[in-house]
Formats: C-alpha cells, sequence, structure tokens
C-alpha cells in the first residue's frame, strides 16, 4: 500500500480566512504539516493562534481556502462520506444534547454513523466499560460532572472506531483525575488498535506525554519537534529557587523585573525561574547572603521552550517583568490577625432529593486568595452561586461583607464581583457595548463611568477589539474582558469560578500577576481551579468531596497530608489532590 494511503493526515501549504465583520482574518497560513501513524500530536500555541481551525480542517469540516488536506490518501475536498468513517471529532464542549440522556445521545451518534441496530449493543457496552458510565445511562448529559461529560463525549467520538482521532481542548474544566482517565483511554487506544492523535491543550504536561508538539503562533507553525527537542531550546535556563526566610511570593516578586529573567512561577514551596538564552543571573546582585536563597539549576520543560519562543517572536514584556508588588516577608499577612469577610456555618444546600453541599463551614479572611478545589460535580459550583447571593442556602448562614445573605443579598452583591466558570457576557455586544452595559448595571454614573470604562480598555489592552462582538473574541481576550466587567465597581471581594480554564500559559501568568496585584491592594479573593499549579498562589485552600470537607490548610499542610506509610508527602498539588481523592474511594468511584 503506498505511504500516502498509510498516512493519517496531510497537510500542503494550507491557508484559511474568515470575514468578522469588516475585517478579513488570515487563521492559518502556508501550513504544512504530517502526522505519522499511531502517534499523539500535540497542538500548542497562545488564544487565537489557529488551534480550532485546523483541527476542523482535519476533520473534514472546514476546507481550505488555499493548499490540500489528506487523509489516509483521500482528498477532504472529495471523500466526506468515506472520512466520516475515518475520523473522529470531539469539538470543545464535548459536543453532547444536554436534554438527551447518556443512552440517547449515544443511539443519536449511532443514528449519525449509520451503526445497525445489532452492532450497537457491543459498542455501547464497551464504550461504557472504558468510560465507567454503566450507572449513568439514563442521567440527562446537562446533569452529569464535567469530567462525566467528556468521557460521555469521547464516547460518541469513538462509536465509529475511528482510524484518526481528533480532539480539541478535550481536558478544558475538568479535575485532575478526569484528565488522568482521558490519557489512560487515549494509550489504550494507540496501543491496542494503533489509532492516531490529534488534539489541542492549553496544559503544557499534556503535550510532554506526546509523540510530537506542534506550536502554533497566528496562523503559522512556529516549531515543530518531540518534546525532547523543545526541552534542547531551553537548555541551561531553568532554575529552581527557595528560601526559609522569603518565602514563595516574595521570592517570587523579587525575580519579576529582572532583565536576564523571561519567567518565574511558583512551583510547590519554590519558585522555578527561567533564564533568557545565554545569559547568566547575577543572583548575588539579587538577594542578601542573609535571605539564604538556595538555586539549584533543573532541567527544562516543555512549557520553558514554549513561554521562550512566544516572547523571543513577540518582542513582548515577559510574566518576569511585570511586577506586582506583595507587601511583607512573604507572607501576605497573618491570617489570624484579619477579619473575615466571608463567612459559611452549617450551609446545605438540596436540589430536591439530591444534597449538593452537607454542613459546609470554612471563613475567608481580609485580602486572603482562597482556593476551593474538588473534582467535578464536588459542590464548588453551588457554593460559589450561594456566597454570591444567586442560589439561597437550604440550611445554615453565609455572611459576605458582614452582611447576612438571607436578608441583605442585594446588598451583598453591589460589594462583590464575580467571574463565572462559562462565559458570561454578552456575545453579541461588543467589547465596549458590554463595558457599558455592566458599568451601568453597578450603578457607575456620569463621569465616574466614563473614567472606569476608559480604565478597562487601557488595563486590559482592549482597544484594539472595541467594536468586536464578545463572541469572536480569543479565549484570552474574553477572559480579560470577563474580568474588566468583574473589576467595574471596584469591589471588596471578588469571585472567580475556573478564570483560566482553557487558556494558555503565558494568559494565565497575566491573569495571576493581577491577581496577586489585587490582593496585595486588599481585594479578598475567593477561587475555584481544575490546574493545581494555580493552587500554590492560594494562601489557605478547602478541598470539597461529595459537597462535604476533605481537607483544608496552606498548600504545604494539604501536600504533606498525602502521605502514608509507603508514600513521602507529594511533591506537586495534583498529586496531593489525586491522593486524596484516592484515599476517599473516589478516584475509583
Amino acid at each position: 500500500m503506498p505511504a500516502a494511503v498509510q498516512t493519517p493526515l496531510v497537510f500542503t501549504s494550507v491557508s484559511k480566512r474568515f470575514t468578522a465583520g469588516n475585517r478579513v482574518v488570515s487563521a492559518l497560513q502556508d501550513i504544512s504539516l504530517s502526522l505519522s501513524l499511531g502517534q499523539v500530536t500535540a497542538l500548542v500555541g497562545p488564544d487565537g493562534a489557529g488551534k480550532t481551525t485546523l483541527l476542523r480542517l482535519a476533520a473534514g469540516l472546514l476546507l481550505p481556502d488555499s493548499g490540500s488536506i489528506a487523509s489516509f490518501g483521500l482528498n477532504t475536498a472529495a471523500a466526506g462520506e468515506q472520512l466520516h468513517r475515518l475520523i473522529g471529532y470531539m469539538p470543545q464542549r464535548f459536543g453532547l444534547y444536554e436534554d438527551l440522556s447518556v443512552l440517547e445521545n449515544l443511539n443519536l451518534y449511532a443514528d449519525l454513523y449509520g451503526i445497525s441496530q445489532q452492532d450497537r449493543q457491543n459498542r455501547f457496552a464497551e464504550l461504557m466499560r472504558m468510560t465507567n458510565l454503566q450507572k449513568f445511562n439514563q442521567r440527562l448529559s446537562g446533569q452529569l460532572s464535567g469530567g462525566m461529560k467528556q468521557k460521555l463525549g469521547l464516547a460518541c467520538t469513538l462509536l465509529n472506531r475511528p482510524r484518526l482521532l481528533v480532539l480539541d481542548e478535550p481536558s478544558v474544566g475538568v479535575d485532575p483525575l478526569s484528565r488522568r482517565e482521558l490519557w489512560q483511554i487515549i494509550a489504550m487506544l494507540v496501543q491496542e488498535f494503533g489509532t492516531t492523535v490529534l488534539l489541542s491543550t492549553a496544559y503544557m504536561d499534556e503535550a510532554e506525554r506526546c509523540q510530537q508538539v506542534v506550536l502554533l503562533d497566528r496562523g503559522q507553525i512556529l516549531h515543530q519537534d518531540a518534546p525532547a527537542g523543545f526541552h534542547r531550546l531551553a537548555d541551561a535556563c531553568s532554575y529552581q529557587l527557595s528560601s526559609p526566610v522569603l518565602g514563595k511570593r516574595m521570592l517570587q516578586q523579587r525575580l519579576q523585573g529582572q532583565p536576564d529573567l523571561i519567567d518565574s512561577v511558583v512551583q510547590g514551596d519554590a519558585v522555578r525561574a527561567v533564564a533568557r538564552p545565554g545569559s547568566r543571573p547575577d543572583w548575588q546582585a539579587i538577594f542578601r547572603f542573609a535571605e539564604q536563597v538556595q538555586i539549584k539549576p533543573v532541567p527544562p520543560r516543555l512549557e520553558d521552550a514554549f513561554i521562550m519562543l512566544l516572547l523571543a517572536r513577540h518582542d513582548d514584556k515577559s510574566p518576569a517583568e511585570t511586577a506586582c508588588f506583595v507587601p511583607g516577608n512573604g507572607s501576605r499577612f497573618l491570617a489570624t490577625e484579619q477579619p473575615a469577610v466571608i463567612e459559611v456555618e452549617q450551609v446545605d444546600r438540596w436540589f430536591g432529593s439530591f444534597q449538593a453541599v452537607k454542613k459546609l463551614s470554612f471563613d475567608v479572611r481580609h485580602g486572603e486568595i482562597f482556593g476551593l478545589l474538588g473534582a467535578n460535580g464536588a459542590g464548588k459550583t453551588t457554593t460559589f452561586r450561594m456566597l454570591c447571593g444567586l442560589l439561597p442556602a437550604s440550611n445554615g448562614r453565609l455572611r459576605v461583607a458582614g452582611l447576612d445573605l438571607r436578608k441583605a443579598a442585594a446588598q451583598a452583591r453591589a460589594r462583590l464581583g464575580y467571574m463565572s466558570q462559562k462565559f458570561s457576557l454578552y456575545g453579541q455586544l461588543s467589547v465596549k457595548q458590554n463595558l457599558e452595559f455592566f458599568s451601568h448595571a453597578y450603578g457607575l454614573r456620569n463621569r465616574h463611568r466614563l473614567e472606569r470604562i476608559a480604565w478597562a480598555f487601557q488595563e486590559f489592552d482592549l482597544t484594539d477589539f472595541a467594536d468586536t462582538n464578545s463572541v469572536d473574541l480569543p479565549l484570552g481576550y474574553k477572559q480579560r474582558l470577563a474580568l474588566a466587567c468583574a473589576l467595574m465597581h471596584e469591589p471588596e471581594i471578588l469571585f472567580l469560578d475556573e478564570p483560566t480554564s482553557g487558556i494558555d500559559p503565558l494568559a494565565r501568568r497575566e491573569f495571576w500577576t493581577r491577581i496577586n496585584s489585587l490582593a496585595a491592594q486588599g481585594v479578598t479573593i475567593l477561587v475555584t481551579t481544575h490546574f493545581m499549579e494555580e493552587a500554590e498562589y492560594c494562601d489557605r485552600l478547602l478541598i470539597m468531596r461529595e459537597g462535604d470537607i476533605l481537607a483544608a490548610g496552606t498548600p504545604a499542610q494539604i501536600r504533606n497530608r498525602s502521605h502514608s506509610a509507603d508514600q513521602a508527602p507529594a511533591d506537586t498539588m495534583e498529586e496531593a489532590f489525586i491522593r486524596l481523592l484516592e484515599i476517599t474511594g473516589e478516584a475509583n468511584g
């Protein structure tokens, strides 16, 4: 058989353009790419790089404006029906019909694929075992947790046993356990069936698992190689720093603005720093001897090269050069010395016969970054909605900014900002119209209103998108706009429900620079996240399981709690999170 017939996917000089209002957007420019049989290839890049466009072209859902695309020797412009049997495509948000049950979704996809009634029973049983969804056949997909939706979406995609599997951000919005299960399924498909996989991801640790990584930027391939090839680009540039005197936050602050550094991120109780290629940071000039800073070189990782390549091309200011003032000697405050501005006492929330939150009690103190973690369906978003006055508690007491939410929910809402898990602005309104609407809704008037809108445009670099409908914004700019609207009235408390879900590492760093700066100014922040590295930025954490408290404490205390007789304490928050859930049996539930 000719090699071309065996090649899962070949892009030859492919370009694709779209019209957005009066602008012509060049989504992809002269892309040439070839996938190897039975390999997993990751597509990475900043928001708006063209990843989703490339995946839709690969799946035959779009046709190129110029160039050609072939899958297993078939041209996608002419062989749509044949490719439908060879390629499986799972879009962002999993492509499910939320008003249909698990079984009804499977039957709908089986109809679309032309699978006979005789074959369905065996395939459904096989996929239910693979995804562990057997007990949920009759549940509406809209009532599934994010991790279950992910697995059902994958099961629907795999019904026709595709030879090429195309996945667009399959792990966005799902917890670490669900991400791990997804990768177990992908590994099984590759090993047992020789499936070729092309997926986009915002998580560089996932790209590290792949045989090939393609870095897209502004519609062009910036670099393509195995993960080890990316590592070589950042060789001898990465360091780990720790100090018992400064602590991780002050340590990171001191590294920001250093000309020889392009990146610094909190990593456990230490800080990971990345130097510019060919430079040698003068550590003695940055730190005093009495600060006892320990510095050791560490192996490079793909994320280091990702940031290095993008900053070199854009000539942008790096995250390490964005100053973020954090007072104190490594700790923003002593929690016991600060007043509680959020108080939760013995709170229940029932939905019919289902108890989503169970006797929950905790407090959050002034200027604190407080993290709320848990697997999908643990009750985090329900807790958030109750604290924002959007959902009443069934029992218990909730106080926000000194106000009882049973008696003064409207007054409390006026003192807080809320950025929801799903982009909740008005998609058919422009950026300017969204800012005008939210400033008016928050009661801003006249000159003050105009000043805050001008502040939002400047602070979040939104001027170039003023007349763009928010639905057409790249994900990172949607996030900027959502945060700008949440801060329009200068709230003293900010609720962030999975605010960085799906955005790239550079945008994630920019976001946390802003959050640390807000906390330094005294804003109290309550955040949920599935990205466990972000949990390290929190002063304290609460891990929920099935509506109850599984663990609480500082990030270091949580990691130390995850040890057992035959295991040392976890090195990372993700490892600690999974271990704690496994101890309670949730990982196998």
